[in-house]
């Protein structure tokens, strides 16, 4: 008989924001086969979904242990970190959603910051010009102080069930004893060698002695990090942040750091994870809770929906031409608002209630036609003091949805930003190149860009862990993904694609990906969404461009009472049952 492990009412509905508390390798013959599975997972107990099979099934080990789901996320993030250390781990952050089973929402930033003496013109050249991407993220200039093991920390504490050192034990076993190179994993070494073998520590545990990537389906081990996740094991959030690893962060940051405002340990130890306002707002019959400032996550995903409900998108359904144009007009307005107002609200008063009223987003929507484009698209709201900036983020993330037997769910997206961080390897890990998501430009004509490079500043993210609650106030759908500033639009299709074209999941996640934060739409290479680009010109889209962009979701449903999961099926990605 299925057990029903839906969630209790949530606290009256608040319109906008809920405020909530060498190494060795061997060809492979067995260690921990890979998956590429694509077909949901239905199961009565707790589910684990995530990025890469391995790290799913450590989680969903902690959960047959007794684990709550803060347990089983914190082991689902660890084991992430070994094998799939491009996306994510210990030397990066993150946003954590939790949600417990009477329906208590909390919202912890792990977000990276900045070291206290960097300055604005962190990223801009000798002459006052941004520097390129690629030489600002490789080396010490793009990392800030990393935040996962500080959340994993915090959420233990107030959620945990098993001891901490337990938690540890999935990770350091891949670790040690070995994983299965995947082949997402080979061609991320292959194609950002410049970070993935910058460091020689690095170089030592995945490439060869020819420079070229370990061939897929080699036996990965990793004795450097299976040490270091024993000491943090034994020690606690206290061994990273305030003991030989800090000072050893510190010190190879600082050498790699070709410019003033160099990390010490002395931010490394004050770095805390912060509980931030969780941002929920109401659209259609739902209500949808993601991730507040310094995250854009929730204001973006949340304005792009709200703008659109005046629509019927229902009776459009994914095969229209006429959806997608109105899906990308609202995407514009709400990634308008955005790229002027978004970033660290301990810096920057962000007005999030004001992006969110409904009143002023069904104003926005009113902009929106189902048979012509807007002719130039800015924020809606006023803003003299504020620039328009520009800063890129790329695609080192991982997300990843944990719900437990009781009903508890967690939502965690962790980053180290590009593919292999900043290159930059200590204790068998990669540090992030978080900071290259400030904008490198900190003003334009006199005044200032919110996400400007500030000391002890947080950059702001597009990650976007979700929850979606029915109308009677039951948990639907935990979801987020990775990708950079696509986030926001992949979780959208996901949301538009069960809520209102009522797909399962699985298809959902499959929907293709539609990306239009200016006055050009992307549109995913190879989709449907290719074969409308004659229609979407027609509508009055000057610039159509198929890409290829990189999409990873994962999401698991409620559905009568039992757990659907999925990974994206243009990943690894898979849900996996306790």
């Amino acid at each position: 008989m299925s057990r029903s492990l839906t969630l209790g009412l949530l606290a009256p509905f608040a319109p906008i924001a809920l405020t909530l508390g060498g190494c060795a390798a061997t060809t492979a013959t067995a260690p921990a086969p890979i998956s590429t599975a694509t077909e949901p997972t239905v199961f009565d107990a707790g589910m684990v979904s995530a990025a890469d099979r391995r790290a799913a099934d450590a989680g969903a080990e902690i959960l047959r242990q007794g684990g709550t789901a803060t347990d089983a996320a914190i082991a689902t993030m660890l084991a992430l970190n070994v094998v799939e250390p491009q996306s994510s781990g210990i030397g990066g952050g993150g946003f954590l959603l939790l949600a417990d089973e009477q329906g208590h929402v909390e919202s912890w930033d792990g977000r990276e910051t900045a070291p206290k003496a960097a300055t604005p013109s962190r990223f801009l050249d000798a002459s006052g010009q941004p520097l390129p991407f690629r030489v600002a993220v490789i080396g010490g200039r793009s990392v800030g102080i990393p935040g996962n093991i500080a959340i994993a920390a915090k959420a233990h504490a107030a959620h945990g069930r098993l001891p901490w050192a337990q938690l540890f034990q999935p990770a350091i076993h891949l670790a040690r004893e070995g994983f299965v190179l995947s082949p997402r994993g080979y061609t991320s070494l292959a194609r950002s060698a410049d970070t993935g073998a910058h460091d020689p520590q690095a170089r030592a545990i995945f490439y060869g002695v020819d420079g070229k990537p370990l061939p897929q389906g080699t036996t990965i081990r990793n004795p450097a990090l299976a040490s270091t996740l024993e000491m943090l094991a034994a020690k606690g959030p206290a061994g990273f942040y305030k003991g030989e690893l800090a000072r050893e962060i510190a010190v190879k940051v600082a050498a790699e750091t070709p410019s003033d405002g160099k990390m010490t340990v002395a931010d490394i130890a004050a770095f805390t994870a912060k509980e931030r306002p969780g941002v929920c707002a109401k659209y259609r019959i739902y209500k949808i809770c993601s991730m507040g400032p310094p995250s854009s996550g929730a204001t973006t995903v949340l304005a792009t929906l709200v703008q659109l409900e005046d629509f019927d998108l229902a009776a459009l359904g994914p095969d229209s031409p006429v959806a997608w144009h109105l899906i990308a007009e609202s995407q514009r307005l709400a990634y308008a608002d955005r790229e002027l107002f978004l970033a660290d609200p301990d810096f920057v008063s962000v007005p999030v209630k004001e992006l969110l009223d409904p009143a002023y987003l069904h104003q926005r929507g009113a902009l929106i036609a189902a048979d012509r484009t807007m002719a130039k698209v800015t924020a809606g709201l006023p803003a003299p003091h504020l620039a328009l900036g520009k800063g890129y983020e790329e695609h080192g993330t991982s997300h990843f949805v944990v719900i437990d037997r009781q009903g508890n769910a967690a939502s965690w997206t962790s980053t180290v930003e590009s593919a292999f961080g900043s290159g930059i390897m200590v204790g068998g890990f990669y540090l992030n190149n978080e900071l290259t998501d400030f904008s490198f430009v900190p003003e334009k004509d006199g005044a200032k860009v919110a996400n400007r490079v500030e000391g002890g500043k947080r950059p702001r993210s597009s990650m976007a862990p979700t929850l979606v609650y029915g109308p009677d106030g039951k948990l639907l759908l935990v979801v987020g993904a990775a990708g950079g500033a696509t986030i926001p639009v992949q979780v959208i299709r996901a949301l538009i694609g069960v809520l209102d074209w009522k797909l399962p999941v699985d298809k959902a996640l499959a929907l293709p990906v539609l990306f239009a934060p200016t006055d050009t739409i992307n549109v995913e290479k190879g989709s449907r969404l290719e074969a409308m680009i004659p229609q979407l010109t027609a509508l009055g889209h000057g610039s159509v461009k198929a890409l290829e962009m990189p999409l990873k979701t994962n999401a698991v449903a409620v559905v009568d009472g039992r757990l659907v999961g999925a990974g994206d099926p243009r990943s690894e990605g898979v849900a996996v049952s306790q």
